[in-house]
């Protein structure tokens, strides 16, 4: 007995942050050792993310996930009790052979992930190290924020058909200065939302950030960098966009800000922004499925481009993309592939094959701050967790600035080489 074994295991339906359920597990081990981890949930998903289980009919809306808590108090705790954790990669093979199918249909990637994540806590516990610590011995570089202050898409109920305006604070030496003249720059754009568009502008959208009733992406950059200014902070921020393209086409081409664009003019639109806004990153700019087109714009733009539906931190389908040059970056998110070890192999060949990664939460976040250590873990040197405001996502910008205060001297924060970290 290595007093790693799981005596129990026991999943329970919370809330996230739009009121809806989600799963959360907690498992102990025979030493005692516990770990708890809540399970986010996307609206704007892709369409190849592993399945997410909701109940259906009228209970919450049909967003239960009783069926998913009954699956790990059922079925996965009598299959996983008397495991031992100490194997990460064998844990998650285990579950993935359990439930069988090729999306984890059958028994809930929202199940299936809570397990992994909580058995990943409760291991780092075990060994007395923080999570970060425990995963990656030499994890040190504390991502650079790519803070999303405007909304618009799916997590947002205005016109602006691309989803996240984001400002990139580089010029800053810490992450908790980042967060500093991230925040003053937040309140910037507030007092210029309100004089520009009455009070109805500080709407917030499911991130955090502002919703104003704009539709026009170069007025919401525009905003940014006004802001910025306003702020004092000029020359210190890059800015970023996640237009979560998928969404708004459809046969070939895109209807953006009421008009229709096929994939030549986005591509134009989009060299257009980096040469007007400074903007260095650009995240699922096309279609999930336009390869060709993701490596024509990588390929000319010369600045970060992201694939999050692209790739769903699925390593098949990243692997495809690194063969076609589509895309250079990772967006990666634990719950659209359903175990830690599948999305760290997803993190792990984007790093062999010099593809960026950006970790990143979803838009039905809890308090559960996972993600935070996990990207130390990949010194990734990139996290999206949403505006400075709200509790579920200042509880991941939180836990980083407590991540550097134990790391100390040996903390890293990148400022404008957040694409390659370590390397630098």
């Amino acid at each position: 007995m290595s007093g790693l074994e799981i005596t129990s295991m026991r999943a329970r339906e919370v809330l996230d942050c739009r009121g809806l359920p989600t799963v959360q597990v907690d498992v102990e081990l025979e030493c005692g050792a516990t770990g708890r981890a809540d399970v986010p949930s996307g609206r704007s998903t892709g369409s190849n993310e592993a399945v997410e289980l909701r109940d259906g009919g009228d209970r919450f809306g049909g967003f239960g996930v009783l069926g998913a808590v009954g699956n790990v108090n059922g079925e996965i705790a009598d299959a996983m009790l008397g495991f031992d954790v100490g194997s990460q990669r064998a844990l998650d093979a285990a579950l993935v052979e359990l439930d069988g199918t090729p999306n984890k249909g059958r028994l809930g990637a929202n199940a299936i992930l809570g397990v992994s994540l909580a058995a990943a806590r409760a291991s780092a516990e075990a060994h007395g190290s923080p999570l970060y610590a425990h995963l990656n011995g030499n994890g040190h570089v504390l991502p650079v924020p790519l803070v999303n202050l405007i909304n618009g898409g799916k997590h947002a109920s205005n016109d602006l058909d691309f989803q996240e305006f984001i400002v990139i604070p580089v010029g800053a030496d810490s992450i908790l200065e980042a967060l500093q003249i991230s925040t003053e720059v937040n309140l910037a754009l507030a007092e210029i939302l309100l004089a520009r568009y009455g009070k109805s502008a500080l709407n917030t959208g499911d991130e955090g950030g502002y919703a104003p009733a704009i539709s026009s992406p170069h007025e919401a950059l525009g905003l940014l960098h006004e802001a910025v200014a306003d702020a004092g902070h000029t020359g210190r921020f890059r800015y970023g966009l996640d237009c979560a393209a998928t969404h708004y086409h459809s046969a070939g081409s895109y209807e953006l800000a009421g008009e229709t664009r096929d994939t030549a003019s986005m591509i134009d639109l989009y060299r257009q922004l980096i040469d007007e806004f400074d903007v260095v990153t650009i995240e699922d700019p096309l279609d999930e499925e336009d390869y060709e087109g993701f490596a024509e714009l990588t390929r000319v733009s010369g600045i970060q481009i992201v694939g999050d539906d692209l790739f769903v931190t699925d390593p098949e389908r990243l692997a495809r993309g690194v063969e076609e040059g589509a895309a250079n970056s990772l967006l990666w998110k634990v719950n659209q592939i359903g175990t830690l070890t599948e999305a760290l192999d997803a993190a792990e060949l984007a790093h062999r094959s010099a593809y960026s990664v950006v970790v990143s939460e979803r838009s039905g976040e809890t308090e559960d701050p996972i993600i935070a250590d996990l990207a130390v873990a990949l010194n990734a040197g990139q996290i999206k967790t949403g505006a400075p405001v709200r509790g579920e996502r200042t509880a991941k910008y939180n836990r980083l600035i407590e991540i550097e205060e134990q790391l100390g001297a040996t903390a890293a924060y990148p400022g404008d080489v957040f694409r390659a970290p370590v390397a630098a």
